[in-house]
């Protein structure tokens, strides 16, 4: 396991870091400048800016993975995907949360029994389907049953070229500021993961860390790493997308 380094992540780097993406931004739009027109976008498409959806994985009644120190894999998700969202806003992005509370997506008012994952699922595809020009982002949390196993892991989907792009620019950047022996690839779903083999806009999936490895899961739980780990994943999209 790859301890993390203690780095302080004071207000002052803070205000810093979102005041030069804010400048950019601002500086990119007043200049008349474009939003990159990725794989993504064809020809005939207008040249609306990304939407970016972050997707917390899990809610509800479905916990996702129960952490080594009794944590909820949903509740990590969902506290990292609303500090994406603020930091990706702050720097000029368009974003969206699929869910903005502690639940499932299944619709109330249908015949919900047994099926809530499955229209939890579509539910999510749908609002990203939803928005021109998406980037779709879910946050998830690892586990295996042997504890040794550690780092970040991102599956992208088969279906647009960038996504690959996408996942392997965010593993690098993680790698590079908290895991550095770190030695995953990021792989395609091929099949196994329903949003992204389902998406065409670019779509990947951050399992960020191992909740089955003790050290791992404890730095998970902690405000500091959340927020570390955030602003790696938030720096490196924005530098994807504004460009």
């Amino acid at each position: 396991m790859v301890r993390y380094q203690k780095k302080t992540f004071t207000l002052v780097f803070y205000c810093i870091f979102i005041l030069i993406f804010t400048l950019i931004s601002l500086l990119f739009v007043f200049l008349g400048g474009e939003y990159r027109q990725s794989d993504w976008v064809s020809s005939s498409s207008v040249s609306a800016p990304p939407t970016v959806i972050i997707d917390a994985g899990h809610g509800g009644e479905d916990g996702g993975a129960v952490g080594v120190n009794g944590c909820f894999e949903k509740d990590i998700n969902f506290s990292m995907a609303k500090k994406l969202k603020t930091l990706l806003s702050s720097m000029g992005l368009n974003c969206i949360l699929t869910r903005s509370e502690d639940t499932l997506l299944y619709d109330r008012n249908a015949d919900f029994e047994g099926r809530k994952k499955s229209l939890d699922m579509k539910a999510r595809l749908d609002i990203a389907n939803s928005y021109e020009n998406a980037v779709f982002i879910s946050i998830h949390q690892n586990s295996f049953p042997i504890e040794k196993y550690s780092g970040a892991q991102i599956y992208y989907s088969p279906n647009n070229s960038f996504s690959n792009t996408l996942a392997e620019e965010i593993e690098n950047a993680i790698r590079k500021s908290l895991q550095q022996n770190n030695d995953r690839t990021s792989k395609s779903s091929d099949g196994r993961i329903y949003l992204l083999d389902e998406l065409c806009c670019p779509a990947v999936l951050i399992e960020c860390g191992f909740l089955s490895n003790t050290d791992e899961c404890d730095l998970l739980c902690t405000e500091e790493y959340q927020n570390h780990l955030c602003a790696v994943i938030a720096s490196e999209v924005a530098r994807q997308l504004l460009n």
